[in-house]
């Protein structure tokens, strides 16, 4: 008997899945909710909050197994299987990253570094383009710091030396730097993945992504896809057997996700 292909979707929200600007995604709704009832296992994965992702899961219609704050926290894989964990936390939380930062970092360039929690609730509207409780849900942050840079490429660069030393890394991501653990999204996708060779024979992945953040999970899954993103030249991005689309998202994402699968003859 042929062994069945389990097929599963790591994916960015935010410019990926969701519009750029709207965050919305009601186009591709019947698509997402048609690829779930053919067994088809779609995790987010996400710099995004707990709380954003459960509210997409709302919106949806569906709840998702997720993983949230680039990598740091797993979400919902009793969803996939009773005997899976609920809940893996794999950072430290942001107090522990933050005093790490404080102790580690020189003042000349942390005069450099803006929290976004700490500037007006004008410009947190324009960074994250919500307001009222969405924007509030946005910065209600466990596992990492959003913050802005105000220094050139080197001093960014240095910066980030000193963080990598100290167990710690920077994640860029469309609009904001944040300041995490020693995760990411690919260790946290390699994470799930373990967990589901426990009952699932033959996986096949694909990841989604239109930002820097994304390229690393990119590498590390079967079918890479990327959306339109106007900053990426894809001469200049090095991923065997990707797939592109000109379309943004959230159109771009089913564009990508139909060839995948066609690729896979699933």
């Amino acid at each position: 008997m042929k062994k069945k292909l389990t097929v599963v979707i790591f994916t960015d929200l935010d410019g990926s899945l969701l519009h750029r600007d709207t965050f919305q995604f009601d186009s591709i709704k019947d698509y997402i909710k048609n690829l779930v009832n053919n067994e088809i296992i779609i995790i987010p994965n996400s710099s995004k909050t707990e709380k954003e992702i459960e509210k997409f899961n709302n919106e949806l219609g569906i709840e998702l197994p997720y993983i949230s704050e680039n990598g740091s926290f797993i979400h919902g894989l009793n969803l996939i299987n009773n005997n899976f964990p609920n809940k893996i936390v794999l950072s430290r939380e942001k107090e522990e990253l933050l005093k790490i930062f404080n102790d580690n970092v020189p003042e000349q360039l942390k005069n450099k570094c803006t929290q976004i929690s700490k500037i007006k609730k004008k410009e947190q509207e324009k960074i994250f383009g919500q307001k009222g409780s969405k924007l509030k849900d946005a910065l209600d942050r466990k596992y990492t710091l959003p913050f802005l840079f105000n220094g050139d490429k080197n001093e960014k660069n240095k910066l980030i030396k000193i963080l990598n030393s100290s167990s710690l890394t920077v994640q860029e991501g469309g609009r904001v730097l944040n300041l995490c653990d020693n995760i990411n999204k690919v260790k946290s996708m390699n994470r799930v993945i373990k967990i589901l060779k426990k009952t699932k024979d033959k996986i096949k992945t694909i990841a989604v992504g239109d930002n820097y953040n994304d390229l690393d999970m990119l590498k590390n899954c079967d079918i890479p896809c990327l959306v339109f993103n106007d900053q990426f030249r894809l001469d200049q991005i090095n991923i065997n057997n990707l797939i592109f689309t000109n379309k943004p998202s959230p159109e771009g994402w089913a564009d990508v996700i139909k060839t995948a699968l066609v690729k896979l003859e699933y």
